[in-house]
């Protein structure tokens, strides 16, 4: 018995014994393995990266870069969102300083003006002639207007004025103004000599910008079809649609190169029609298609080139729409063939719409409710503003139009007017 404890005794040591031998050589191997690794060039800083990189948690995605347009419409959006109705109505309006005020004949504003802005925050002023007396008066008006309206509303007004060159010349017509003159587009346009153009336009924006306008009703972008028209002729760059597209090309470029924006006009094109619509109905017989190859050209080219303003005239085009409506009161024209198929999301604006065109068969309120459904952003000079706005302000209370339509006009306007 003693001699088998024994024996299982010995048997249990030897065990033992080899377990620890085997456990020490697999330290020594493993000991081995280290050291190599560790004497290899970057051994050690590569196993701790990779042990870094094992533990690390997984990181959320980041989120995409807000860009700069994505936030001025956030900007905008929020400030449709916090204004009255009759705030975003009265932006849908540009009219003359008597038709604000009252009065017959301005040049200051004053605390008249501002109490008028206070009651009709309008969107635009236009101003003419008689208006423009001397650089210091005209300086003082627009920069007084301009604190108004920023005091009102937050927002810039536009403050805007026909400087074509030519004939039509507000302030270089003026002898009390030292600024340079130019000749009619047309001389400009038969010397076929587009750096003209461009000077044009550039001087133009200089004095304009320096005298606190900032919206040209120019250039003329009307290509002269119609060798008996009288109304844009000499007005025009000519007869050939894609000289008119270049010279109108540089002029605006010039122009907003000084930090005035051009606006291309008469939609959908003046140079073909018979009468004139400051006196009353006036047409094209053009079909679409005869259109596109010649009066749209340059309103194409201007759309193509980000042009912010185009006016739209009050010529009808019955072949077109089948109707006798002028094209600033036409979703036809304004709608479907301007946005739609020409691509333009900038500012639509009415010709003036005390014209006789629309005077002669719409009132003020009817014309104003008409433009806004077609498709028009703002009525310019109606005959009896205060009805015009009133109608617009009605006409959305009654469902006759939806208050996002006003918002769609809104938006653009104060888009325009982020860049001042």
């Amino acid at each position: 018995m003693w001699s088998l404890l024994c024996i299982l005794l010995l048997s249990v040591g030897i065990f033992a014994y080899l377990t620890i031998t085997e456990r020490r050589e697999r330290m020594d191997d493993e000991v081995k393995k280290q050291t190599e690794i560790s004497d290899a060039p970057g051994g050690e800083k590569e196993q701790k990266k990779d042990s870094e990189t094992a533990v690390l948690p997984e990181t959320e995605e980041e989120e995409p870069e807000v860009s700069e347009e994505e936030l001025i419409e956030a900007e905008v959006a929020a400030l449709i969102e916090h204004m009255s109705l009759e705030e975003k109505a009265a932006q849908l309006f540009m009219i003359t300083p008597e038709a604000l005020t009252g009065y017959s004949n301005v040049t200051a504003a004053s605390a008249v003006t501002q109490q008028a802005l206070q009651n009709y925050p309008v969107g635009g002023i236009i101003l003419f002639g008689n208006n423009v007396v001397s650089p210091e008066q005209l300086g003082q008006m627009t920069a007084n207007l301009k604190a108004y309206s920023l005091e009102i509303t937050g927002l810039p007004v536009f403050i805007g004025i026909d400087e074509e060159g030519g004939t039509v010349a507000r302030i270089a017509g003026n002898a009390n103004f030292d600024v340079p003159k130019f000749p009619d587009m047309c001389e400009i346009g038969a010397s076929g000599d587009t750096g003209r153009a461009y000077e044009a336009g550039s001087v133009i924006g200089s004095y304009l910008k320096q005298y606190g306008l900032n919206v040209d009703f120019a250039p003329i972008a009307d290509v002269l079809t119609n060798p008996e028209n009288q109304v844009v002729r000499a007005r025009s760059f000519g007869s050939d649609a894609e000289v008119v597209s270049s010279m109108d090309l540089e002029v605006i470029r010039g122009m907003e190169e000084q930090g005035v924006f051009s606006c291309i006009k008469h939609f959908p094109g003046h140079g073909g029609t018979s009468g004139d619509t400051h006196k009353g109905y006036s047409y094209t017989e053009k079909t679409l298609d005869e259109m596109k190859s010649a009066e749209l050209v340059p309103f194409q080219k201007g759309i193509e080139a980000g042009v912010s303003f185009i006016m739209v005239s009050h010529i009808a085009a019955p072949n077109v729409t089948g109707d006798q409506v002028p094209a600033s009161l036409s979703g036809k024209m304004i709608t479907d063939v301007l946005r739609m198929q020409m691509g333009y999301d900038g500012i639509v604006i009415t010709d003036a719409m005390n014209m006789g065109a629309v005077v002669n068969e719409y009132d003020a309120k009817s014309a104003a409710i008409a433009a806004i459904t077609a498709g028009a952003d703002i009525v310019l000079m109606p005959k009896d503003f205060k009805s015009a706005y009133q109608g617009v302000i009605d006409a959305v209370k009654a469902g006759a139009i939806s208050e996002e339509r006003i918002n769609q006009s809104v938006r653009r306007i104060f888009l325009v007017k982020k860049k001042l």
